[in-house]
This record gives structure tokens, sequence and C-alpha cells, in this order.
């Protein structure tokens, strides 16, 4: 049997895992990820490397390596991650030279696409688009069966589709991107707004954090919607709906069998879907003449990325 390495770079940790050739994840490694700082997280990405390989010699057939930010067409350079603070980095020669195996580098939301594709939710059909709702919204996009990368390695920043002309503004310079209205912080977001309108409707909410609309937090609302909180549940029926608004203009170009939905908001489920599936159903153009996409829940939580990256450097 062989095995190959995922590493998912984050701003705040680096996770590793041995994956073998079904998806299964033998054994990982987690250290601190350095900011700012490429040459000195290449350094720990390859000490894990040496940690996982080092049980197994000449099994490891390839590392694969998930970063926060587009990647060139050949899999070789980080064009920009904000949260890690690089910028143009050659990480595949950098850490070929001291792996000593294939290694290639892709965008974090395209190997979690690919993980949920070939072993999670997505391993029964060929058109696929699997979308991250985390603190932002990322995604990946599977068309006959291949990653749709484009033509500079870009493709799939659907969080940064216009949903709304001159509205909220987004950390990537725009305004009125798709996820400062259907993501995890704008959840909490609309959450400490109905709290503090609505106090008296959100006691339960308000008494998992600190008794202030501004101390709610991701965590409190899940707990607080699955008690039944009205407010909470609110929150998510109002995420949710902008949720399938956004799959509606998605469907639309892409035409996808199923949308696979992963990130930490979905921890929350039909209290978020359930709206998310309405809306995508009403707002579905062509919705007469047309199958509507499935909506599913992803299968292989944050380990998504790890396993797809080790996948896509496996030797084809």
């Amino acid at each position: 049997m062989t095995f190959s390495i995922g590493v998912d770079v984050g701003g705040t940790k680096i996770l590793a895992g041995l994956v073998d050739e079904s998806g299964a994840i033998v054994t990982t490694a987690r250290r601190e990820s350095p900011r700012n700082d490429a040459d000195r997280a290449l350094a720990v990405v390859a000490e894990v490397v040496s940690e996982l390989s080092a049980p197994y010699p000449g099994a490891v057939v390839g590392v694969g390596l998930g970063v926060a930010g587009p990647v060139d067409s050949a899999r070789s350079t980080v064009f920009f991650a904000p949260n890690l603070g690089w910028s143009n980095v050659p990480a595949r020669a950098l850490l070929e030279e001291v792996v000593g195996v294939q290694v290639i580098v892709e965008n974090d939301g395209n190997a979690a696409a690919w993980g949920e594709f070939k072993f999670g939710a997505g391993a029964d059909v060929d058109d696929l688009t699997v979308v991250t709702v985390g603190t932002g919204i990322g995604g990946g996009i599977i068309i006959d069966g291949k990653l749709l990368r484009g033509a500079h390695g870009a493709a799939g920043e659907i969080g940064h589709m216009n949903s709304v002309p001159d509205g909220l503004p987004c950390a990537c310079g725009r305004n009125g991107c798709w996820e400062q209205y259907a993501s995890g912080n704008a959840l909490v977001r609309d959450a400490r707004s109905l709290a503090a309108s609505r106090r008296g409707e959100a006691g339960l909410l308000l008494s998992l954090g600190d008794g202030t609309p501004e101390g709610v937090q991701g965590v409190h609302l899940t707990k607080a919607a699955q008690l039944g909180d009205p407010v909470a549940i609110e929150a998510f029926t109002r995420v949710g709906t902008w949720l399938g608004r956004g799959l509606a203009d998605l469907a639309a170009i892409l035409d996808p069998t199923a949308f696979v939905i992963g990130g930490g908001v979905c921890e929350a489920g039909d209290l978020l879907l359930d709206s998310t599936r309405k809306t995508l159903a009403e707002k579905l153009s062509g919705k007469r003449q047309r199958p509507t996409p499935q909506v599913r829940l992803a299968m292989l939580g944050n380990n998504a990325g790890l396993i797809g990256a080790a996948d896509l450097a496996r030797p084809s």
C-alpha cells in the first residue's frame, strides 16, 4: 500500500495527515502556523512530512499542500495568501527540495471540494459545487469529474460574487459580496442586531454568552437555535435564505447535480439548510422546466481539505 500526505496550512495551525488510497487518514500531526514567514512555515511543513513518513519508508508517493489563496495553474506558486502573509511564494519548488517526493500546491477550497467529490458527500456524482460556509465563503467546482481551476488557477472564489450592488464592504476590496450576507460572520452580525432589538425573545441566546448582544458568538447561536430560541432560529433562516439565493445564481451558471455545504456554520444542519433549499427552489431560473440541484451536508468535516490535497498529490 502507498500513502500520500495532505497538509492544510491555516492562519493559526498547520494540520497534516497520512492518507491511504481509500481516503482514510492513518495518522495526523499538528503544529502552530508561523505568520508572515513563508520560509519558516514551509520548514514546519517539511518537519511534519518527515514525521509522518518515517514509519513508512518508501511508501509515501506525494505531498499535497492546501492554502487559503489562489495558486498558479502549475500548482506550484501561491500568488497570495492574506491570512498567512504570503505573496508569490514558490512553495512547490521549495518543498520538493526537502521532502524528496512530488509536491502539489492547491487552494484549500479546491482541495476540500476534491475531497468531498472523491470520498465524501459527492462521491456518487460528476458535477458538484462545494460551498464552505465559515468566516467567509469558500468553494470548489467539479465539472465532468474534473476540478475547475481556471486559466490562472484562481477559479472557485464564489464568496465574492456580487449579491448587493454597493452593499456591505468586503475584505477583498469590493462591496456587496455574497459572503457578507451568507457567512458565519454574517450570521453573528445578524444575530447580534436581532438580539439588541428583541431582547425579550433572545433571553436564551443572551444567557449563553455574557448577557449582551455583543457577547453572542457562533457557538452560542447553534446551541440556542437547537433549543428553540426564536432569535437564533431567525438568524439562521436569514443566512440560509441568502445562501439559497447565491446557490440559485450558481446553478444558472454551473448546473450541478448537487451542492455540498460544509464549514463550521453547517453544524446547525437543517436549521440552516431548510431555508437554503426553500430559497434555491424558489429562485432557480427555469424552475418548472429543470431539476433542482440537491443540497447536501458535507461528510468529511474539517478534514476535507487535507484528504483532498493528499489525493491530488498522488501520481496519475
